[in-house]
């Protein structure tokens, strides 16, 4: 047998000890088996530079939970570690931290000398949050832990890269894209975050060309006027159809511009005009290429004025505006302000708003990369958990625009394509080219963009595996099982790894999408440093164990929603974990036998929990398949707390600690340990410290739990008349010991119990019981109604009537006392209120509601009253 248990459970003091042993044992790993079925998860890859937040806490609980569970159910099961190089993050944060110590920025360096010092970063801070990962005891194999810019991952984007150019779904065009001012980067849709902010509708006038008329515009962004060129109106109204194909003077800048007509304006909106900016509005921008509008950008990529916009050059855009609004009102070209909420775009890094414009971007032509995509979920290949997921998945693949995957950073994957300086010749290769193909001159300089994170991210379920090589791995375990993944990034990561999945290899990259919600404070906000309520998941895990945090995420979780984290939850679930090890060290400490091989001849009370337990084999498992990972952890709490530490141990200790039958001590041995040893397997993926601690200390098989078989559901531990018989039993017991609560009376205080009942058979099996769990003195069956029942107390349950002589419950002169303190207490209440309703000018005064509540205070207290004076007639 194993060294018994210490008294009490120290987390600090096993977990790594534990981990270390599962990791240098290689349990973690999983291999190319082909008598084995394969089971994938790909991590969603952290940033490089990051520090373990409660989200990835979640995240990463659940996925191993599903990874822990299929290693143990004989799958080859493979959970996939790695970290993302974070383009705009990694790049902000080395800069700062240049800025800070250094006073120079990334040009002071250049670029070569820039991205040495972010490698350095990434060497120096890039494995904290492999480290964080593992105190949480996430059991990845490490062995094939990647990075979004190692050279295999790096092969991969370049021929990705390549392979859509040649298709001609990789371009390079000056269109409208999201410009983050802070950031000088361009932003895809998805990297956009809108929100709702009060604003203004300023109304202009826009006088037409040799004549007395003018049009009036409403805009929200007067800043940008400057470059507007065109103002257009609906073919279908009436107001304006006379001026279609005149032009209007441009106030202050007096440039002639068209009038045109678009089916794009809304006739009901502002005045029914639009004023068109193709450069700073993406559907400005669609009715330009409609019309043939000329383009003018007019500010920087610092969102400064740019010599466009005439006087106002140099100017922020906010200053430009208060400087326009005051020009155009001296000018008697203001008409009138309204107030206006509008959706605002701002950038999901740094929160700054976004600046549409024109630029010189690379995109990804998605209208024919969506459809396969959207295909694969419509028919079933691609499932979401929860299936609501699937139509936010749909809805946004069906309105999806081209993906502008360059940005105006250092760091991340360099565009592969090369100009030459002779002849002007792009060339677009997997290999570094230094001889022009056109001209053969060598004066070739590669493009100074690098792509978006997500382009890298997209690929990462078969790149990780091996591709473009045809890997043994990439054959066995592609496409992966199951992605694990926040509704916050469905659009940014999910969508995109499906659409690359089906392009480069022709079919889905994993079967089940399994959404989950955010983990938010106490009070449902969103924990943030703004607001000071971020909680740090290593913080908890140093006071608390890992094992109570795992449980605190699951419990009550249920996939797609929000759940809410507080410290309460977590020492309710440390007190779950000690709850679990005080009974099984009581368990280990009267262990005798070596093996937990169930004996013939079980007890009825053996069979009942035998039962209990078969059935939350079954429960957990098919929870955990439909990945109702709340709905497990639930039933394996009630089925530990309350079927086997509160009923069944309490029910066998006088077996256990009979040493003079040592048959029937040696079956209860069997059946503790049996049960016991089984519920740490089906908890182990929720709580894997712990119940590896608990399994070692019992008989056992295999050097660990994380490698022993999962439970599985038996016919023949189907005992469930005898369940029955012993759930009838406990109801009776539950009412009894309930009834017993209510008056206050001790479990040390034991009382006769008289059962009336037609099963008598079924309750003579279960005396013990009531002697144990009931506190009765003795247990007498009665064939009808005791004649004395008037002075007895007495329950009625399913199964059975139960009688208890009051007497041997309650001291008469104690509880007598005791109920006229109560009557005087509920007396001077009484005569209180009835003073004040006997007082004419209080009736009269008082709002009719409180006088109302006054007499039904009377009500309830001569109730009250009526009770305790039934209780003393009672005692008589």
């Amino acid at each position: 047998m194993a060294n018994e248990l210490p008294k009490t459970y120290d987390p600090s003091a096993v977990e790594d000890k534990l981990y270390q042993f599962w990791n240098d044992s290689g349990f973690f790993n999983a291999e190319v088996d082909e008598n084995k079925k394969p089971f994938t998860i790909v991590i969603p890859p952290p940033n490089v530079t990051g520090q373990l937040h409660m989200g990835h806490a979640f995240d990463e609980t659940l996925q191993d939970i599903l990874i822990r569970t299929k290693r143990m159910q004989g799958y080859s099961a493979l959970w996939m570690p790695g970290t993302d190089h974070a383009g705009i993050a990694t790049q902000i944060k080395v800069e700062e931290n240049l800025r800070v110590n250094e006073g120079k920025t990334r040009y002071d360096l250049g670029r070569e000398e820039f991205l040495k010092r972010v490698w350095d970063w990434k060497h120096q801070y890039g494995n904290r949050i492999i480290s964080q990962l593992k105190k949480l005891g996430s059991s990845c194999d490490w062995r094939r832990e990647r990075f979004t810019m190692d050279e295999g991952c790096s092969k991969a984007v370049k021929e990705v890269f390549v392979n859509l150019y040649e298709k001609g779904l990789i371009y390079k065009g000056s269109r409208i894209i999201n410009w983050c001012p802070h950031c000088a980067t361009a932003l895809s849709d998805a990297e956009v975050e809108y929100e709702t902010q009060p604003g203004k509708l300023w109304h202009i006038k826009y006088p037409i060309k040799d004549s007395d008329e003018y049009l009036v515009v409403a805009t929200t962004r007067p800043e940008t006027f400057m470059g507007d060129t065109g103002v257009a109106v609906n073919p279908n109204d009436e107001r304006y159809k006379h001026l279609v194909g005149k032009t209007c003077i441009l106030p202050i800048m007096n440039r002639e511009i068209p009038i045109f007509a678009d089916d794009y304006v809304d006739m009901e909106f502002g005045t029914g005009c639009v004023k068109t900016t193709p450069c700073h509005d993406p559907n400005d921008f669609e009715m330009g290429q409609r019309h043939n509008l000329e383009q003018i950008l007019v500010f920087n990529e610092d969102a400064t004025v740019n010599e466009n916009g005439g006087k106002y050059q140099g100017l922020d855009r906010y200053e430009c505006r208060k400087a326009v609004l005051r020009d155009l009102e001296e000018g008697g070209y203001l008409v009138k302000t309204e107030d206006h909420e509008h959706n605002v775009g701002t950038c999901y890094r740094c929160g700054t708003t976004v600046e549409p414009m024109t630029s010189a971007q690379w995109f990804v032509k998605m209208a024919p990369l969506a459809k396969p995509a959207m295909d694969v979920v419509h028919d079933g290949r691609v499932k979401f958990v929860p299936g609501r997921f699937a139509n936010t998945y749909l809805r946004w693949m069906e309105n999806v625009h081209d993906w502008c995957i360059s940005r105006q950073l250092w760091w991340g994957h360099r565009i592969p394509a090369y100009y030459c300086e002779d002849c002007g010749e792009m060339t677009v290769a997997k290999e570094d080219v230094t001889v022009c193909p056109k001209c053969g001159g060598t004066h070739i300089h590669q493009e100074e963009d690098v792509l978006d994170t997500w382009f890298s991210s997209a690929l990462w379920p078969f790149s990780t595996l091996g591709w473009p090589e045809k890997t043994r791995e990439l054959d066995y375990f592609y496409p992966t099982s199951v992605l694990v993944t926040g509704y916050d990034i469905i659009f940014f990561w999910v969508a995109r790894m499906i659409f690359s999945g089906m392009e480069q290899m022709h079919e889905e990259p994993f079967k089940t999408v399994y959404i989950h919600g955010l983990v938010r404070d106490a009070q449902g906000r969103k924990m943030s440093k703004s607001l000071g309520n971020g909680i740090d998941p290593l913080e908890i895990i140093e006071q608390y164990g890992a094992d109570a945090l795992r449980f605190t995420l699951v419990t009550g979780n249920s996939p797609g929603n929000d759940m809410r984290f507080s410290t309460e939850k977590v020492e309710a679930s440390r007190n779950f974990a000690n709850k679990i090890w005080n009974a099984s060290r009581f368990i280990q400490m009267n262990l005798t036998i070596d093996n937990a091989e169930l004996p013939a001849d079980l007890a009825l009370e053996d069979k009942w929990i035998l039962h209990k337990y078969n059935e939350l084999v079954k429960a957990v498992t098919e929870n955990i398949d439909k990945y109702e990972l709340g709905i497990a952890v639930q039933k394996l709490y009630d089925f530990i707390w309350d079927n086997f530490c509160d009923w069944y141990i309490e029910i066998v200790k006088p077996r256990l600690q009979n040493h003079d039958d040592v048959a029937a001590n040696e079956r209860a041995q069997k059946v503790l340990c049996y049960v016991l040893r089984g519920t740490m397997q089906l908890l182990h993926p929720f709580m894997p410290f712990i119940t590896e601690s608990i399994w070692q200390a019992l008989p056992h098989e295999g050097p660990s739990i994380m490698v022993s078989k999962w439970p599985e559901y038996q016919t023949e531990l189907c005992f469930a008349a005898e369940a029955e018989q012993v759930e009838t039993m406990m109801d009776t017991i539950r009412a009894i010991r309930a009834r017993r609560a209510e008056m206050n009376v001790p479990p040390s205080k034991r009382a006769q119990v008289i059962l009336l009942t037609d099963e008598r058979a079924s309750y003579e099996a279960g005396i013990l019981f009531f002697s144990k769990l009931a506190y009765a003195s003795e247990v007498i069956f009665a064939d009808a109604m005791p004649e004395n029942a008037d002075s007895m107390v007495s329950v009625v349950t399913k199964g059975a009537t139960a009688y208890m002589p009051m007497g041997e419950l309650i001291d008469f002169e104690k509880e007598r006392e005791r109920l006229n303190k109560e009557k005087a207490k509920v007396q001077k209440d009484l005569d209180f209120v009835n003073k004040k309703l006997n007082n004419p000018g209080f009736v009269a005064k008082a709002p009719a509601a409180v006088v109302e509540q006054e007499r039904e205070k009377v009500a309830k207290l001569e109730e009250l009253m009526a009770k305790l004076d039934a209780s003393l007639a009672a005692l008589k």
